[in-house]
């Protein structure tokens, strides 16, 4: 009786050290801090979606016939809303990558909102839009830390998953590496400035 009471306490033991050193309470940690970066991400895209209503109306009353910009900015700020966010885009590298293509056409249209206003002075005189911009160009910034974060964040990930003994352990519980953010398609060329 001794010696199984001995044996179990030992096997205890070896299987709770062996289990310390197999990497699961920590990639716990990071998959969380993961999703905590990614929630970051999310508050401040929809921090500009919130943005883009106002935007949009107060360029209606000053630029009305530039119907097919606000309809663009429009349509792009649906498209984000449409996407369901949720921890499934973490795991799916297709779904995050629309995710991202929607998020950039909707920074394109607001782009194009800013670059018409340049064409209306009374636009760019009136004082809520200006604050609305001031904001919107608050938010781009506050996206681009909040992503800058993430893809640290999913690297520090991505780096222990993979490593032994943790991509074993990894494996057992299906935990895969996380999707992380890529340059827009286009991006590797240079635009081209021209002074005509």
């Amino acid at each position: 009786m001794k010696l199984l009471k001995k044996t179990l306490l030992t096997a205890t033991v070896v299987l709770t050290l062996n289990l310390t050193g197999c990497g699961y309470n920590t990639l716990q940690v990071k998959d969380e801090a993961v999703t905590a970066a990614w929630s970051e991400v999310e508050n401040q895209y929809q921090r500009r979606a919130d943005l883009v209503p106002n935007l949009v109306n107060v360029v209606k009353g000053s630029a009305a016939h530039e119907e097919s910009v606000l309809t663009e900015v429009t349509q792009a700020r649906s498209n984000v809303a449409g996407l369901k966010v949720d921890k499934e885009v973490l795991e799916d590298p297709e779904l995050f990558k629309k995710y991202q293509e929607a998020q950039s056409q909707l920074t394109g249209a607001l782009s194009r909102l800013i670059a018409v206003s340049e064409n209306y002075p009374d636009l760019k005189a009136n004082q809520q839009f200006q604050e609305l911009q001031v904001q919107l160009e608050g938010t781009e910034n506050r996206i681009a830390v909040a992503r800058n974060r993430y893809i640290t964040t999913v690297q520090d990930y991505n780096s222990y998953a993979r490593q032994f003994p943790q991509v074993m352990t990894a494996k057992v519980i299906g935990m895969k590496t996380k999707p992380n953010f890529s340059a827009e398609t286009g991006a590797e060329k240079a635009p081209t400035v021209s002074f005509n």
